[in-house]
């Protein structure tokens, strides 16, 4: 299935990119290696994730680094990544 990213999301993974890489170089490549990595598992699962309080919307949570994203399958071709963000962020309100 192929991604598309919302504007906010290429801006939430820019924000992460340059955040992380001011206090460690590595370690923000790590990050953005397992956020692309799960990108791609809900890309080819993208029923596999629980809904949020908006049924349309799901969200993919990484363990390790406790980063949400948040997306909806737009149809049967492709999904869209609405929003990324650290969970330990006050809880996002979807639009």
């Amino acid at each position: 299935m192929r991604v598309r990213y919302r504007a906010r999301a290429l801006a939430d993974l820019d924000d992460i990119f340059r955040y992380l890489d001011q206090r460690s170089p590595t370690g923000a490549r790590n990050v953005l290696r397992a956020i692309r990595e799960a990108i791609n598992d809900v890309s080819e699962y993208p029923l596999a994730s629980p809904p949020t309080s908006d049924p349309d919307i799901r969200v993919k949570i990484l363990g390790r680094y406790r980063y949400k994203i948040f997306y909806c399958a737009v149809s049967t071709d492709f999904i869209e990544i609405i929003h990324v963000r650290h969970g330990a962020r006050r809880p996002w309100l979807a639009p």
